[in-house]
């Protein structure tokens, strides 16, 4: 797969984080209209994709992403619109076709999904599915949107819907659907369904050495070729803040991030943060936190060993102040990512994997979008 360098992509992804406002909590409405301005900010610094989460908790507002894009469309020009995920699972496609077929036209042809199984799983109770047949009912759900997708009309029967008999759904996406993603969180058999269906692969890494990651990447690509498809592009999502130091980077960062892990880790049960493990995740790990040089750095490296076309940064934490998200961004499109490029301009050349597949880094071609 070739890549053009200046082609390598950067977005912005929210979880629909509450913020702060001089230190008052904002309130839901207060919330999503500031999703509004951000993804206006994030298209004035010259970000390429704006993308939600979907998630049914209390301090987070993105339970309806496409209603959020959709405003997000119409307070934009030129910004991809998309989700950092769509919990495939308890969605019906046949809706969401017809949600994000109307948030591409309003758009103008912007929207985008990335397609996932779920790590917070509390839309299985809320919409009524059974957390025991996680995988049957992705599989399906899958199948089923990328028919709809991909055909003019559509005949299915299936365990977890109604059957459809030569349906053809309105509004209608472009011809093939729009630019849909398969995010992992690490499962080699997401790495290869996503090969098999020919969808580009989303790894959401959020802790640990990023670089462990490669071998996914490798995985992918490998796969790819014995299924007969064409290349496609590989993205990371993670977890970042920037400001002007590293000291006033990582301190403003702890302070909000430290209270949002330590009630993951008592609802999930892994280690409790420490600062001293915080040190970590910052310095060898998957936070992207730091000043603009910094985080640049770092990016670049990662860019490279896990052959990326694509880097999200999830840019939003519960509480953080809407002054500092704001700063984040700025700072990320205005200097993070114009560096990240100049850096990657001064590595070697040919970055290639062992086996068939390889992925070159020059200064031609496209990067292929599914």
């Amino acid at each position: 797969m070739v890549i053009q360098i200046g082609d390598i992509e950067f977005g912005l992804n929210s979880f629909g984080d509450i913020a702060t406002d001089a230190g008052r909590v904002m309130s839901d409405g207060e919330a999503l209209r500031l999703l509004v301005d951000e993804a206006q900010q994030a298209e004035s610094v010259g970000l390429d994709v704006f993308s939600v989460g979907e998630h049914y908790r209390e301090g987070m507002v993105d339970s309806a992403p496409p209603v959020i894009l959709a405003a997000a469309a119409q307070a934009t020009s030129s910004i991809r619109l998309g989700t950092s995920v769509t919990v495939l699972s308890t969605q019906d496609p046949v809706r969401l076709y017809q949600q994000f077929a109307t948030v591409d036209g309003l758009s103008g042809g912007r929207a985008q999904l990335v397609l996932g199984r779920a790590s917070a799983i509390e839309s299985f109770a809320l919409f009524g599915y059974d957390i025991a047949e996680y995988e049957q009912i992705f599989d399906e759900k899958l199948d089923l949107f990328l028919r709809l997708m991909r055909e003019d009309r559509v005949t299915w029967t299936g365990q977890y819907r109604a059957p459809l008999e030569n349906a053809r759904l309105q509004p209608r996406m472009p011809q093939g659907g729009i630019p849909t993603w398969i995010g992992i969180g690490g499962s080699p058999d997401s790495v290869v369904r996503a090969a098999q269906n020919g969808l580009p692969l989303m790894m959401a890494i959020i802790g640990g050495r990023p670089e462990r990651f490669a071998g996914h990447a490798e995985l992918y690509l490998r796969a790819l070729s014995q299924f007969g498809r064409p290349e496609l592009p590989i993205g990371q999502h993670s977890l970042g803040f920037i400001a002007d130091t590293d000291e006033e980077a990582k301190n403003t960062h702890w302070k909000y991030w430290q209270p949002v892990v330590t009630a993951m880790s008592k609802e999930r049960g892994f280690y409790p943060p420490t600062a001293e493990r915080y040190e970590v995740e910052v310095g060898t790990g998957a936070l992207y936190v730091g000043s603009p040089e910094t985080v640049s750095h770092k990016i670049a490296s990662i860019v490279r060993t896990n052959h990326l076309s694509r880097f999200d940064l999830k840019y939003d934490l519960l509480h953080l102040p809407r002054d500092a998200r704001e700063h984040s961004i700025r700072l990320f499109g205005e200097r993070v990512v114009p560096r990240v490029r100049e850096l990657l301009e001064q590595e070697p050349s040919d970055w290639r994997l062992t086996g068939r597949a390889a992925v070159e880094i020059v200064k031609g071609g496209k990067a292929t979008h599914a």
